[in-house]
């Protein structure tokens, strides 16, 4: 994966918890690597290693959340 100084955000065009967190984080500058599963298969596999819902967010420190606030994801089967 690399050793990113910013957090990775694995999402879906058309996720609304996606669009939500990315709406959000970009209001409070919180800067993220946006990786979109639907637009690149490598990043769809990538994202599957960590869970099958989106927005899934991998930390610097190696922490793994998925979904945001009490919204529910998308899964990516």
């Amino acid at each position: 994966m690399g050793s990113s100084k910013i957090p990775i955000v694995y999402t879906l065009q058309t996720c609304p918890s996606c669009i939500v967190l990315k709406e959000d984080w970009e209001k409070d500058k919180i800067a993220f690597e946006e990786r979109q599963v639907d637009e690149n298969q490598l990043f769809l596999d990538e994202a599957r290693e960590f869970g099958d819902i989106v927005p899934i967010v991998v930390y610097p420190d190696g922490k793994v959340t998925m979904g945001y606030k009490d919204m529910i994801g998308c899964n990516i089967g």
